[in-house]
């Protein structure tokens, strides 16, 4: 059980970021990584819980889920890099895992935040100890392709290579069946290519893992645009089985009056352009005219509005202000959100680190909205007009709405906008092509806790089934998936 004590006696410690005078620079991951006897002095803090909270993956009253939705064998697995046995720790982690090189960067740690350790100090490392057992088991060579001996015969298109598509995709092919994964984009990884920056998640990682995908069976197809290069007929003549793993890919637009000026686009539009610049250029031109001397303006203060805000300070930006129309979340848990529920607690991540240090200030403004973009001559955004929002109950439905403070309102410099206000829902094109059932919230409906769609033989996972979420959860989305998906091929599955 680690060692006795150890969680009392030893302080946590996570990787250090690099100096933001050094990373705000470049595109190179942020981190610096703990050594072996560090990682494992780390591990030695996990105190193998009876009820493990952190690998439950479980909703705690109204509360958003909280611990591992994969039911990573979270203790088992910081005991063995405790005693070292880090082969053993890989094979463990493999048995519920299809990508743990990508949530170990990119995971906002539910397995942390669900930690019993909480309740009376820090929670366990889990995050980094993950991270370590799998660039470990690379570097022994330990990952290597799975091919299935024998093949079914039965075919099955993935549509979308975002983490639920290239989960699914893995599982499948694994069992046997004969797998073509279909993305509209260039480049292989959806989200994980294009929607979150090389210093968060190198690209290279992603390449790493597709080669042996490939190698073990897997065929990607890319520059396809399912509904529009190739009709959902045809696929469905094709393949057995089609999933749809296309991603909640419509943003939340802004509509106030001057949206139709140059310079505002949706974030995701943004970090795509960057990304691909470099990627196109191998990292040795960086797009600097995107931000370059300009007052960006991002809204949304989420993981892809910090993401923006990083990115920005990368190419120059003259300042970055970011708006949040919520409040500003308490500095501690407050008694109406305790453990084991997800903490509601004030984060200050990567980018809003870096716009404290070179701006000499938080960039982000909480409980403040845009009312109106201002054009030059040119047509260019080059103002924006904001408010101040307050919480006020809506006396016929007992809800609290956020409405504009009179006389608060203000005009900021704006040369380039970044939308990052969240996605409504899946893409219309798509769904009208295979003819799915929706929900109100425009997913693709399926049966609780189940992955069919209306349409016979085509499923669906990941955020175009569940909504807007987390790279965990689109990967569990999409194990799940295979597993229906297997059964309705084989009348079982034996996929874990």
């Amino acid at each position: 059980m680690g060692k006795p004590g150890a969680f009392l006696d030893i302080d946590r410690v996570t990787h250090e970021l690099r100096p933001v005078e050094e990373r705000s620079h470049d595109f190179d991951p942020l981190y610096v990584e703990l050594d072996d006897d560090a990682r494992r002095a780390q591990a030695s803090r996990c105190m193998m819980c009876g009820v493990a909270f952190c690998q439950m993956g479980a909703s705690f009253g109204k509360a958003r889920p909280s611990g591992c939705p994969l039911h990573n064998l979270v203790p088992e697995t910081n005991d063995l890099v405790y005693t070292g046995n880090w082969k053993q720790a890989f094979l463990r982690l493999n048995k519920t895992h299809s990508f743990p090189e990508f949530t170990s960067r990119v995971c906002p740690a539910l397995c942390e935040a669900a930690c019993t350790c909480n309740l009376n100090g820090d929670p366990v490392s889990t995050k980094e100890n993950e991270k370590a057992i799998i660039e470990t088991a690379y570097a022994e060579g330990w990952v290597k392709p799975q091919i299935p001996p024998v093949r079914t015969g039965k075919t099955i298109a993935v549509i979308g290579s975002g983490p639920s598509g290239l989960a699914a995709a893995q599982q499948l092919n694994r069992r046997g069946h004969s797998v073509t994964v279909f993305e509209r984009n260039d480049r292989i990884g959806g989200l994980l290519r294009y929607g979150i920056p090389n210093m968060k998640l190198e690209k290279k990682v992603i390449d790493r893992r597709l080669k042996l995908m490939e190698e073990e069976g897997v065929k990607f197809v890319t520059n396809i645009n399912v509904g529009v290069d190739i009709t959902a007929e045809q696929l469905l003549k094709d393949y057995d089985r089609v999933l749809l793993c296309c991603g909640a890919s419509h943003p939340r637009d802004i509509k106030v009056p001057g949206r139709d000026a140059k310079g505002i686009y949706f974030a995701v539009d943004f970090l795509k352009q960057v990304t691909k610049s470099l990627l196109d250029t191998d990292f040795a031109k960086f797009p600097y005219e995107l931000a370059k001397g300009k007052n960006v303006l991002v809204i949304g203060g989420g993981d892809t509005g910090n993401d923006c805000v990083g990115t920005s300070i990368r190419l120059g930006a003259k300042s970055v202000t970011q708006l949040e129309m919520m409040p500003q979340p308490p500095a501690a848990r407050t008694p109406s959100n305790p453990w084991p529920e997800w903490p509601k607690v004030l984060k200050t991540d990567y980018g809003q680190e870096e716009a404290i240090a070179v701006f000499g200030h938080d960039p982000r403004i909480y409980q403040t909205t845009v009312t109106e973009f201002i054009k030059d001559k040119k047509g260019n955004v080059c103002k924006a007009k904001i408010v101040k929002l307050k919480s006020v109950k809506d006396e016929k439905t007992g809800r609290f709405n956020m409405v504009p403070v009179e006389g608060s309102e203000e005009v900021i410099p704006a040369d380039v906008v970044l939308i990052a206000a969240g996605f409504l829902g899946s893409e219309k094109y798509v769904t009208d092509a295979f003819r799915v059932a929706l929900t109100p919230r425009t997913n693709v409906e399926t049966k609780p806790e189940q992955y069919a769609t209306s349409v016979d033989r085509v499923f669906t996972a990941g955020d175009m089934h569940r909504g807007q979420s987390l790279v965990v959860w689109a990967i569990h989305e999409g194990r799940e998936a295979a597993k229906a998906v297997d059964e309705s091929l084989m009348s079982y599955s034996y996929l874990q």
